[in-house]
């Protein structure tokens, strides 16, 4: 019989093994590269299953790569992929260590050469996919959506911040921020889900950005500022609607117009070799490629269609290197992530005669790969060198300094125009390469005069609201593309939920209630038209000046009876008190009167101040607004404003009394409080539960009697809830005599008493 222990060895062993590669693991991950590569080669020793084998050479060879031992690191990934082909969960770590170092190196060489944000062109900020069209297959990634407004795609006051291009169809999204239609609808089809802003984060209140409407304001002041620019984003949407009914030679000619126009636009350029790949004129499109790379260095997008030409080509170590780059600007792309793991996965792998679909010269492939298997070391020499020498690096290939006016600063708008001619005419020959051979030869650009710019770029009436005709103050853009400063917006919507303009039901966006300034139109009146911006600002501060003061103009709710310390609460529905509800919060006093109404006069020459303490809105913009007494006043001057009442008031107080007279005032207020409790506690249980869940309970005694200049707060507390009619109650808020307040009282409840007893 053999022994029950027998197992036990080999259990030991497999827990020993374990506990190594955790240890391993654990070295790697604090970047002891070195210890990682020596626990794995000791653990590869003992290991004979293919499968097993091949997972922990690529860990060795994973900690040689990034501890800075390529040679050997890339014998071992070869020897890997001579078990089974590398698969992308073996490369990706070898991938996300090529395309950092690469990211590193360029960043260290941009700080050290002081150009900070990267000649202006984007600053590192690359954008996602949301610049692809179509259906986003990978040798057939679509065309993008933007027109570069100044020439090197930096991040002015005029770009998107998906497409790092000329706002062209411009969304303004509730969060108030601006993109172009065509990236807010890429970027939603191919994410699946909810649009987040780009700028601030927000998806919490983003709908289906389709129900989003072309700011229409924004979008008409582009169209003039800019029409160059605007015509070539025309015909940049006409391309890419040729090149969606695969008609590619006519998609071409709308993108030579388009780039005569605008030469500086490196999506153009980008999505003509796409336009170029899809012909089979891949040097073409390599060219395009690479002058959208050295208009845009840091657009991730424009490494990606170097590479696909780079690929068609034959070209496979260099495409390498542009997907290495690529990644290195924008990591989570998937599409340059699947083609690097393909190329390297290709390049590592044993030499066979199978030809891979996506590349198109095999014969260079096969050279190169024979070449790695044959030589290790050559391959280092000629890979890895190359994916980190200065003549791949981002830094390098920025543009030169004369074309790089952005990096200094942006360009002030009136000059905007000057900027551009000098941008053509200093890159004429670099963007005649990219044009089609045996294309009309290139009429010279016709920028827009800078006297049209002057003319047209300072004029305030293209920024006047069209409901109060002034020069937009916090301005806001409906989901229906409609921009009106929020004020006017307010009260149009406080008498029909639709928008002014044309009408769209906009009940959902009555209910967020939460407005949020359009930023691109505040930053551009706060930038070009400061003065204008100041004037502006002074009359509203004027307004809420006057709006606040408290003695004059003080808005007047004609309702009902309201008292000092008592609780009131309003149902809001009519449009003029919505507005006067509103402004008494924006001023911050969070306050208005309440008077009786009057067939003469219109209200009662005596109120109550009252202060909101909450309001709660209802989608069809009605309101409950929560109040509490504060003040009573005497009514001076009775007025009107915007269709609410106004009054010029002044404050009422108790008379102080001293001596005698005070402990008298003492003694009847004892009395009374007593007969008010009496009273109180007579009513039927539910009609007291009913009172106080409405006013609160009776207040006690005041420690200090005339403390208040209201006097005490049971008194107000009782006179509302005691069945008077308002004009009963109304003289008891004009007294300033506590003593003549209290015997009034006195007189009511001993009326009540002798009712109650018969």
């Amino acid at each position: 019989m053999r022994p029950l222990m027998t197992p036990i060895p080999r259990l030991c062993m497999d827990t020993e093994s374990e506990s190594m590669l955790h240890l391993a693991a654990e070295a790697f991950q604090s970047k002891n590269f070195d210890l990682a590569a020596d626990i794995y080669e000791c653990q590869l020793a003992c290991l004979g299953d293919p499968g097993s084998r091949q997972e922990l050479m690529v860990k060795r060879a994973d900690a040689l790569a990034f501890g800075g031992k390529f040679t050997e690191a890339f014998d071992v990934y070869r020897q890997a992929s001579e078990i089974e082909r590398l698969r992308p969960v073996h490369l990706a770590n070898l991938i996300g260590y090529l395309s950092g170092s690469i990211g590193r190196r360029d960043g260290g060489e941009r700080q050290r050469s002081g150009s900070g944000s990267g000649g202006g062109c984007g600053g590192g900020t690359s954008p996602r996919r949301g610049e692809d069209a179509g259906a986003g297959a990978a040798a057939e990634a679509a065309l993008c959506p933007g027109v570069c407004a100044t020439g090197c795609g930096s991040e002015d006051d005029f770009s998107c911040r998906i497409c790092l291009s000329f706002l062209f169809e411009p969304v303004t999204l509730p969060c108030g921020h601006c993109f172009c239609k065509k990236c807010l609808e890429r970027e939603r089809k191919e994410k699946g889900r909810t649009v987040v802003c780009r700028e601030c984060g927000d998806s919490s209140r983003v709908a289906d950005v389709q129900s989003y409407r072309v700011n229409v304001v924004l979008s008409n002041l582009l169209a003039k500022w800019f029409p160059s620019l605007y015509q070539a984003g025309r015909l940049r949407r006409e391309g890419n609607g040729l090149y969606a009914e695969r008609r590619m030679e006519a998609a071409l000619e709308k993108y030579n117009q388009a780039i005569q126009i605008a030469p500086m636009d490196h999506i153009l350029f980008s999505n003509r070799s796409q336009i170029h790949s899809s012909l089979k004129q891949y040097e073409k499109a390599l060219r395009d490629a690479e002058v959208a790379c050295r208009l845009m260095p840091h657009w991730s997008k424009g490494h990606f269609r170097k590479a696909q030409a780079l690929v068609s080509l034959g070209r496979t170590e260099e495409a390498l290197r542009e997907y290495l780059v690529c990644l290195s600007i924008e990591p989570d792309c998937r599409l340059a992530q699947t083609e690097a793991h393909k190329l390297l996965s290709d390049l590592l792998g044993p030499v066979t005669d199978q030809v891979p679909e996506h590349i198109s010269d095999y014969s260079s492939i096969l050279s190169s790969r024979a070449h790695i298997k044959n030589s290790i070391s050559a391959a280092f020499q000629s890979l890895l060198p190359g994916l980190f020498s200065s003549e791949c690096s981002l830094a390098s290939i920025l543009p030169p300094p004369e074309n790089s006016e952005g990096s200094q600063g942006r360009p002030q708008i009136l000059d905007h125009c000057l900027l551009l001619k000098r941008k053509r005419r200093s890159t004429e020959e670099e963007v005649e390469g990219g044009l089609l051979e045996g294309s009309h030869k290139r009429s010279k650009p016709e920028p827009d005069s800078s006297s049209a710019a002057v003319d047209n770029l300072l004029d305030p009436s293209d920024l006047e609201c069209s409901l109060c005709m002034r020069l937009f103050y916090e301005p806001v853009t409906t989901p229906c593309g409609h921009t009106f400063c929020l004020r006017c917006l307010e009260r149009c919507l406080d008498h029909n939920p639709k928008c002014p303009l044309c009408k769209e039901e906009l009940s959902e966006y009555l209910v967020q209630r939460q407005y949020c300034k359009t930023v691109f139109m505040e930053n551009l009146i706060s930038k070009y038209l400061p003065s204008e911006l100041m004037e502006r600002q002074k009359i509203h501060q004027d307004e809420m000046a006057e709006l606040s003061n408290l003695n004059k103009n003080v808005p007047i709710f004609v309702c009902t009876m309201a008292f000092p310390t008592v609780p009131c609460p309003l149902h809001i529905f009519e449009p003029c008190y919505r507005l006067m509800i509103r402004r008494c919060m924006e001023t911050g006093t969070n306050c208005f009167g309440m008077c009786l109404g009057d067939n003469l006069k219109g209200f009662a020459d005596y109120g109550c101040l009252l202060e909101i303490r909450d309001v709660k809105f209802f989608s069809d913009g009605r309101s409950v607004v929560d109040t509490i007494g504060r003040r009573r006043f005497k009514v001076i001057q009775h007025s009107e404003r915007d269709g609410y009442n106004t009054a010029d008031i002044e404050y009422l107080e108790d008379v102080k009394v001293e001596g005698a007279a005070e402990q008298e005032l003492q003694s009847l207020h004892d009395t009374v409080y007593d007969q008010a409790l009496v009273w109180v506690n007579s009513l039927k249980a539910e009609q007291k539960e009913r009172i106080e869940g409405h006013f609160g309970p009776m207040p006690e005694k005041d420690s200090e009697l005339q403390a208040s200049p209201n006097g005490p707060s049971w008194c107000w507390w009782l006179l509302a809830v005691l069945p008077l009619e308002g004009r009963a109650q109304l003289p008891f808020l004009a007294l300033t005599s506590l003593k003549d307040r209290l015997s009034g009282i006195r007189k009511v409840l001993l009326f009540m008493a002798q009712n109650r007893h018969r």
